[in-house]
């Protein structure tokens, strides 16, 4: 009988927002801005249009003890915004490292909020990971100068399948080597 670790996740705060786990409540939001194609098309997992059920399923496997992704909603509630401007998270992968992908609805776009996530995500290393990766459809240069914002450094190209276009798409791969956290 294998034994999964339960894996804690915290609450980030920053200076205009906070990351936090996913609530239930959170759906209609999460469905709102992720049902629009923009969001979409730039994601490889969100299909559009957006099924019935899917974001129940997603914010559930996001709440799963045995979840492989953590999952946090970027929510400025307490500085008076909406509890989802978008979301981030870091996939577990081998060798202490983890893959990050974050959406931002599109009416804070080019406001800084992604960048401020992703760097708020580095700087905490909630899952003490030694390297992160992501990659970006080579058709979102804005979500490139995000990572290359948070000091990711490109290393080549690829290609990844989104559910939202039916089809493989180009893209650029980016890595950040980062420091374990201190054990006390």
């Amino acid at each position: 009988m294998k034994h999964e670790q339960i894996v804690s996740q915290p609450v980030i705060e920053t200076e205009g927002f906070v990351l936090r786990p996913l609530r239930i409540s959170d759906a209609g939001l999460i469905r709102l801005h992720s049902s629009d194609e923009r969001v979409a098309r730039a994601t490889r997992s969100i299909p559009h249009p957006l099924p019935p059920g899917v974001t129940e399923d997603f914010i559930r496997r996001a709440l799963s003890d045995t979840r492989e992704e953590d999952v946090w909603a970027i929510d400025a509630s307490a500085q008076g915004g909406p509890e989802v401007l978008g979301l981030i998270g870091l996939t577990r992968m081998e060798g202490n490292q983890a893959e990050i992908g974050y959406w931002v609805a599109p009416a804070y776009w080019n406001t800084g909020i992604a960048s401020a996530a992703v760097a708020a995500i580095v700087a905490a290393n909630p899952l003490d990971c030694r390297t992160l990766f992501a990659s970006v459809f080579q058709d979102n240069p804005a979500s490139a100068r995000v990572l290359t914002n948070c000091g990711f450094q490109y290393i080549g190209d690829a290609e990844s399948f989104s559910v939202a276009r039916k089809a493989n798409t180009a893209t650029w791969t980016y890595s950040r080597a980062l420091e374990a956290r201190k054990q006390d």
